[in-house]
């Protein structure tokens, strides 16, 4: 399955690489897309949230993590991939019009399998929460193939710059009402007094926010900003595809890729980090370490063509990636919503033998993490064998 998903289930799928190059798949971009999905998977599901390991854990408020990366990453992958999706529908003459419609089907299957991912912490319409990873992958793959259908890589390019000075001076000076201006009567980027967390309160019932708080980490304004990640990957795969080679593409997007994660770094200390409002920094530097990954297996997979058996599971996830996600999502709400005699989930019940016997607590999730990954991994390789790829 590609991040842009046609409809139905395919059993063989293509990329151009160049216009007039054969048809080829660009495999770097399945093993970090695998690799990514599989993060993601870890991040969702510790053993224990409180000894999460580390580097699988998000940051509390301003700041950058490994787990804080995978998100827009994905994001930036998606953009990517819909350049090629979007590239070879119109070479096969299919109107726009028809692309943006089955573009905005898919975007309301994936919003509506969050809502269900979502229904796990209690199926009930009053505490339901609207928002989530699918919804916001949902919004920006639709925005985000709008643009490419319509638009020419240098307005995208304005787009792209509009948006995050724009959202910067809009938390900057906008003052958030009742609250204060930021960086004068309040703190800037206060966790409650920011402009997004109060448009979510305004907008959506506190029961329907992430676990019923004063915010939401894919909020709707944050939302707008996330688009540009996935504009970054747009940008970026009109580039590949624009050049006959991976060898050729790999200097402008290895440029562009130090030159991005240099501005996210020089702009943190009056921009910080933030994932949970997804500030211009935050953008700029997971953007920027997202191409710099990608330059790196461009190099190692398609044009030194190096390591094929360390890369098979990586791309045996990347090419059903988002259905690896969404069974991992129902699967990890089954494990936890599920109980046995006792009272315990099963989660519990199957995370204690681990817990007992590994003597830090943190490992002891770390491994319970990967052994879900491991699980999840066995549908997707039953799927990769039979050639089978699904697609919403």
């Amino acid at each position: 399955m590609k991040t842009a998903m046609p409809s139905g289930i395919s059993r063989k799928t293509g990329s151009l690489l160049g216009p007039n190059a054969p048809r080829e798949r660009l495999k770097a971009l399945d093993v970090l897309r695998g690799l990514t999905v599989a993060v993601m998977i870890m991040v969702n599901t510790s053993g224990d949230s409180r000894h999460t390991f580390p580097i699988l854990a998000h940051s509390r408020w301003n700041g950058c993590t490994l787990a804080d990366v995978v998100f827009p990453c994905f994001l930036f992958m998606v953009g990517i991939s819909s350049v090629f999706s979007v590239s070879g529908r119109l070479g096969r003459g299919v109107p726009k019009r028809a692309i943006l419609a089955q573009a905005a089907r898919r975007s309301v299957v994936l919003f509506l399998l969050g809502l269900a991912i979502n229904s796990f912490d209690g199926l009930s319409l009053h505490t339901l929460r609207v928002y989530g990873v699918l919804q916001r992958i949902a919004f920006c793959y639709l925005a985000g193939t709008a643009m490419l259908l319509w638009w020419r890589s240098r307005t995208i390019a304005a787009v792209l710059l509009s948006t995050l000075l724009g959202y910067w001076a809009l938390l900057r000076f906008a003052p958030v009402p009742g609250l204060g201006l930021p960086g004068s009567t309040v703190a800037f980027l206060d966790p409650v007094a920011n402009l997004p967390a109060w448009l979510d309160r305004h907008l959506v019932p506190t029961a329907h926010l992430y676990r019923h708080t004063f915010y939401d980490p894919e909020g709707l304004l944050s939302s707008v900003s996330a688009v540009a990640s996935t504009l970054m990957g747009v940008l970026s795969g009109k580039w590949i595809r624009a050049k006959r080679t991976s060898s050729q593409a790999l200097p402008g997007l290895l440029a562009a890729g130090l030159t991005c994660a240099a501005a996210g770094l020089i702009w943190e200390p009056w921009f910080p980090w933030n994932k949970r409002l997804w500030t211009g920094s935050f953008v700029l530097w997971t953007g920027g370490l997202s191409l710099i990954a990608l330059c790196l297996l461009l190099w190692l997979v398609d044009v030194r063509q190096f390591g094929k058996r360390w890369t098979y599971p990586a791309i045996v996830f990347g090419t059903n990636a988002l259905a690896a996600y969404v069974f991992s999502e129902f699967l990890a709400g089954l494990l936890h919503v599920i109980h046995l005699p006792g009272g315990i989930t099963i989660q519990h019940w199957l995370y204690h033998p681990l817990a007992a016997s590994i003597p830090n607590p943190s490992i002891a999730a770390l491994t319970y993490a990967i052994l879900f990954v491991a699980v999840c991994f066995l549908p997707a390789w039953l799927l990769y064998r039979r050639r089978i790829f699904l697609k919403i």
